[in-house]
């Protein structure tokens, strides 16, 4: 199963409301209660203007210690999955290794609301896009309205050579 499959299949099993628009790659809440709200990704570079110019914030849902290897400046973090004390094994055995030996925050809605309203504009990124693609529809689904996912993550944004706080370089 290819990875963007697994994608799916992860947020299709996790909200029965949300489905993929196929046509404009979106996920949709379909539940009759709520407005349609779509899961919008942008590239680095309208995220980077978003940030600069538009009063979005930074939500960076990677590990703390991804995190501590670099980040963008003023960047909230909230992890948004945990490793597990297997995870190195298996992220090695397993060839998929995105998730393996990783675990769901439980808390990460929560957590997120207590930094953000539910009407502030968040930018949210991970290492690649694929675990902020899934943060973002948790939010959606929990009724927050403006949020957009990086997509390429902290890893295209390098490779853009924008700006990042790196902890470990000094001098």
């Amino acid at each position: 199963m290819k990875e963007g499959a697994i994608i799916r299949h992860l947020v299709e099993s996790m909200h029965p409301s949300l489905v993929l628009n196929n046509s404009t790659d979106m996920y949709c809440s379909c539940s009759s209660e709520s407005s349609a709200v779509a899961l919008v990704t942008v590239d680095v570079t309208t995220a980077r203007e978003l940030m600069a110019s538009a009063g979005h914030r930074y939500l960076d849902v990677r590990t703390e210690e991804e995190l501590s290897k670099g980040h963008l400046d003023n960047s909230l973090n909230v992890p948004y999955m945990f490793n597990t004390p297997q995870g190195k094994h298996l992220a090695s055995v397993v060839k998929f290794n995105a998730w393996a030996g990783r675990e769901k925050n439980p808390l990460y809605v929560e957590q997120v609301a207590s930094l953000f309203s539910k009407e502030e504009h968040i930018v949210v990124g991970c290492q690649s896009g694929k675990r902020s693609e899934l943060a973002c529809v948790d939010l959606l689904a929990a009724g927050f309205k403006n949020v957009k996912n990086m997509g390429g993550g902290y890893a295209a944004w390098l490779q853009n050579g924008f700006s990042v706080h790196n902890p470990q370089h000094t001098g």
